[in-house]
């Protein structure tokens, strides 16, 4: 028994480890070995190609308005950019605030059925060579656009994903902080990946595809920027990480709120794994695939297990030996910080870190309920907009 539990103790270790300390730590030093890749020059105005932003905007009278003016400020040509919003299913006046202005194109149909319905429908009519989604509640910096579509002058470039921060301030609640850390650490690694080989997925909020690849996920997909990015990348196209084009969004207003984007994002990047199973074929893709597995697939799976099976087997052998009480102890700190920041996870705490503990298990155990509600067929892919903190 004891034998059993140590190995068990051991095992766990290694993969939670390595998925969250290890990994970061291999794939910065292959990306130094490798060399960072030269930025490319920015192209002049002439230069520059015809791009369609595209915006999906259910219900967003709250911040659509900001969304257009933000984008109509951006670095990039008049003649060259078109904005195009599709607003299917709003009930809201999102439409009518969108057709106050000349230079967007509205799309609308009465009935919603969801996100990716909605944009593939669009992109069928889109004629320019890239296209740059972007989500409604967020804010771009001014030379965004121009920082994207220079990689594309590299014909192995297939898509680029800009870098996601969360606006924050010196007394966030728990989503503020632990969300905020955690994007610092994933744009971090997505840096590290980019400059080894490829970034692997794109968020929502800023990224861009050449239209020739752009193969539309299925209407059931979850997280369908994810699924976009790799099948791009399965094609063998390079995904570049680009972190001087920024979107800016605030955190989830509430814990409640960003548990349940949390559950969403888990249940489909399970789903994902089943979706696109030939990317953890290492003899096809090489580098890519542990770098798949590493850095996303475990997440899914194995470590939110390891993390479980850790503290049960510690509980097991926690008198054995100095090292294994010492470890317990150290667990049990870490989850007597987790469950304070469970009971404080709406206040305001100047101390960031305070949260941290809290947010990463959190994070886990929505791996656990993603899990269940895909398996009960109980998560939509139809996106239930998590509610936003205030500026």
């Amino acid at each position: 028994m004891l034998l059993v539990a140590q190995s068990l103790f051991w095992i766990a270790f290694a993969v939670v480890f390595y998925t969250y300390v290890g990994y970061a730590l291999l794939i910065y030093l292959l990306s130094k070995l490798a060399g960072t890749p030269g930025n490319p020059v920015v192209s002049s105005e002439a230069e520059l190609p015809e791009i369609t932003l595209l915006v999906a905007a259910y219900n967003e009278e709250a911040y659509i308005e900001e969304k257009i003016l933000n984008t109509i400020g951006l670095d990039y040509p008049e003649e060259k950019l078109q904005l195009w919003i599709v607003a299917d299913g709003s009930t809201d006046r999102t439409v009518e605030i969108c057709n106050r202005f000349n230079r967007v194109k509205v799309f609308y149909a009465a009935e919603r059925k969801g996100k990716i319905h909605a944009v593939n429908r669009v992109v069928k009519e889109v004629t320019t060579p890239i296209i740059i989604f972007s989500d409604a509640n967020t804010h771009l910096n001014k030379p965004a656009l121009k920082n994207i579509i220079r990689h594309f002058a590299d014909a192995t470039v297939g898509g680029v994903a800009g870098e996601k921060r969360i606006a924050s301030n010196s007394q966030d609640n728990a989503s503020g902080s632990g969300e905020g850390l955690y994007w610092k650490y994933e744009s971090a690694l997505k840096t590290w990946d980019s400059d080894f080989t490829t970034t692997l997925g794109a968020a929502g909020e800023l990224y861009a595809v050449r239209t020739q690849l752009y193969q539309p996920p299925a209407g059931n997909t979850i997280i369908e920027d994810f699924v976009t990015a790799m099948k791009i990348v399965a094609a063998h196209y390079r995904f570049v990480y680009e972190p001087n084009a920024f979107a800016v969004e605030t955190a989830s207003a509430s814990m409640e709120d960003e548990w349940k984007r949390k559950v969403r994002i888990s249940a489909g990047g399970i789903q994902a794994i089943l979706l696109l199973p030939e990317l953890l074929n290492i003899f096809k893709y090489g580098w890519i695939s542990w770098q798949y597995v590493s850095h996303r697939a475990m997440r899914w799976s194995l470590a939110p297990l390891c993390l479980l099976l850790l503290l049960i087997s510690n509980l097991l052998i926690w008198n054995y030996s100095s090292f294994y009480t010492v470890a317990a102890i150290g667990q049990a700190v870490f989850y007597l910080v987790a469950a304070l920041g469970h009971l404080l996870r709406n206040k305001k705490i100047n101390l960031k870190g305070f949260f941290v503990p809290y947010y990463f298990t959190m994070m886990n155990l929505s791996v656990f309920a993603g899990a269940l509600r895909l398996l009960r067929g109980k998560q939509s892919a139809v996106w239930e907009k998590a509610a936003r903190a205030k500026k």
